[in-house]
């Protein structure tokens, strides 16, 4: 059974090519998101890296960039290795002049193991909570 998709919109006090530029520039989203060791916004490109609840499991995330349109849409998938299920992160911008309206969706929440808490959707919604609406909003709007 498919549940609804995560989706989370905010409004930022900054250009499209700002936002685009923050969620897309790897040396610029390690300010504010994951510490990857690479990034391109390049149709399958790969990226990992290690994340987890505070004095828990390190789960290794495995994605794949599945679609880019250039400032305006990324889309990636989001695995964790050792563990099944398939997820999908997908960013839009939305042009509102010098203002940016952002929607993150996250689908296929459902796929991970249904016994493993931390993979659970509520958590996924509070991780997705902070990074959009206080650690991206604070590094554009500084």
């Amino acid at each position: 059974m498919q549940a609804a998709p995560f989706v989370i919109e905010r409004t930022y006090n900054a250009p499209v090519a700002k936002v685009w530029e923050a969620i897309t520039d790897n040396q610029k989203m390690k300010q504010w998101y994951f510490d990857l060791p690479e990034f391109k916004p390049e149709v399958g490109f790969t990226f990992e890296f290690y994340g987890g609840p505070d004095n828990g499991i390190r789960y290794h995330h495995f994605c794949e960039i599945t679609e880019v349109i250039p400032g305006k849409k990324l889309t990636h998938s989001w695995t964790y290795i050792g563990y099944s299920g398939k997820s999908f992160v997908t960013w839009e911008l939305f042009d509102e002049g010098d203002r940016t309206k952002l929607v993150l969706t996250h689908s296929g929440l459902e796929t991970f193991p249904p016994d493993n808490k931390d993979l659970a959707a509520h958590n996924f919604a509070r991780g997705w909570t902070h990074i959009i609406g206080t650690s991206l909003k604070n590094f554009l709007e500084k």
